[in-house]
């Protein structure tokens, strides 16, 4: 016999041996030889072992048992991930990764004060103080409050959804009313940043408080179909928003002769057509329509304490603050979080600093304003249809100083003052 033909018996011979073996394997092994036997025998040649071996691992396949290897444990950083490496098929696997908060470096700290010094005649004084955000933000954190005068009672009220918090004083009757409260708060400038889509999901009842309409700000009929003419086929929310910020920046005005902040009442200004006012109603329309088609939208109500990098008209001139009440507004997206804007601001720079619609420095604040808050600002509270302690009717929001003699409002500024600095400590 030739020697090629010796080999492909050889071959054809092991094969058949390892097939048996192969298939031998599933049954109890009584009286039979070891495998190292068979292979010794059937691996007489080089040829041989090689065509068995391969043979046998393909018999043996999806017979092994299958093993677990315990999940490494995940080690938290600042820079990491929480959610590095989460269970197969478990929910975590489908989120967005959530990183630790960075601190911002550079923040500044202002000192407010509030006076008030009257004499009432004919009843009883109360009053009622908004007070800075309780809550520390990465743009906000409260330092700690102090007052002096001679109020019968004084006392700090947190209402019950914890958006508000307030300083609420009273006096006897033709009392000689005397207060003096400074709040030192430090701000950092807020930026979002359309890159990092890595912040921890917000709490479901936060979210829908902020889808619910109010007194003010309808989220439904005309403010939807309002939301549904802007948007067209725009899906992603962050675009969605968007439009909405660039419709209300060309289609609302800004009068700067109405008093405060407007009165909030964007149901009148779907029902007239004519959008605008001053903060508290151009950023509440931004507010409404978001609302409407299912953004989590809320106004924040606030200060200006000093003058701004931007433009003029933004900040304040001095250290009077008494008339420099402001309304800013965000809206929630899964991933990034609160974003900030403030359209109204926009138009206040075309009214006021008197720009046309191309100017490129309008053009610039445009785009800065869409996820920017220079915070020569504070925050007060996130409140709607509010009602105060010892305060019978209910108000929309609450953003100056609330008096009372002898039952009646008094909403006339001069009857206090706010002044404030900027301090280093």
């Amino acid at each position: 016999m030739k020697r090629r033909n010796f080999l492909a018996s050889a071959a054809a011979l092991s094969l058949l041996v390892s097939d048996a073996w192969a298939a031998k394997k599933t049954k109890p092994a009584t009286g039979t030889k070891p495998a190292a036997t068979t292979r010794a025998k059937a691996g007489s040649k080089p040829n041989a072992r090689n065509v068995s071996n391969t043979t046998s691992a393909r018999g043996l396949r999806g017979k092994q048992p299958v093993t677990y290897k315990p999940q490494q444990p995940v080690v938290h950083t600042a820079d990491d991930p929480i959610i590095e490496r989460p269970p197969q098929g478990t929910s975590a696997s489908r989120l967005p990764p959530v990183k630790a908060p960075e601190p911002p470096a550079e923040w500044r700290t202002y000192e407010i004060t509030t006076t008030i010094n009257l004499r009432a005649k004919g009843g009883p004084v109360r009053l009622w103080l908004p007070l800075p955000l309780n809550q520390d933000t990465l743009y906000q954190r409260t330092l700690g409050h102090s007052w002096s005068g001679n109020p019968a009672t004084a006392s700090m009220r947190r209402l019950p959804d914890g958006d508000l918090e307030v300083f609420h004083c009273e006096w006897p009757d033709d009392a000689d009313a005397r207060l003096q409260l400074t709040t030192l708060v430090t701000t950092a400038d807020r930026h979002f940043d359309i890159t990092k889509r890595t912040v921890a999901p917000e709490r479901d009842d936060i979210l829908r408080r902020n889808l619910q309409a109010s007194q003010l700000i309808p989220n439904d009929g005309l403010a939807f179909q309002l939301g549904e003419r802007i948007l067209g086929r725009i899906k992603d929310p962050v675009a969605q928003a968007k439009a909405i910020y660039d419709w209300v920046v060309d289609n609302s005005i800004y009068d700067p002769s109405l008093p405060g902040c407007g009165t909030g009442d964007v149901r009148q200004q779907l029902i007239s057509g004519q959008y605008g006012g001053r903060s508290a109603d151009i950023n509440g329309l931004f507010v409404g329509i978001c609302r409407a088609i299912g953004i989590p939208a809320r106004c924040v109500y606030g200060l200006r304490t000093g003058s701004s990098r931007l433009f003029r008209s933004l900040g304040i001139a001095g250290d009077d603050a008494t008339r420099g009440q402001h309304v800013r507004a965000e809206f929630y997206v899964p991933g990034y979080g609160w974003i900030p804007v403030d359209p109204s601001d926009v138009r206040r720079a075309i009214a006021i600093d008197a720009l046309s619609d191309r100017d490129s420095k309008l053009l610039s604040l445009r785009k800065v304003l869409f996820g920017v808050w220079e915070m020569n600002w504070i925050a007060f509270n996130l409140g709607t249809d509010i009602a105060l302690p010892g305060k019978q009717a209910t108000m929309p929001f609450l953003l100056h100083p609330q008096l009372e003699i002898a039952g009646r409002s008094v909403s006339d500024a001069t009857q206090y003052s706010i002044k404030t600095r900027q301090v280093v400590i």
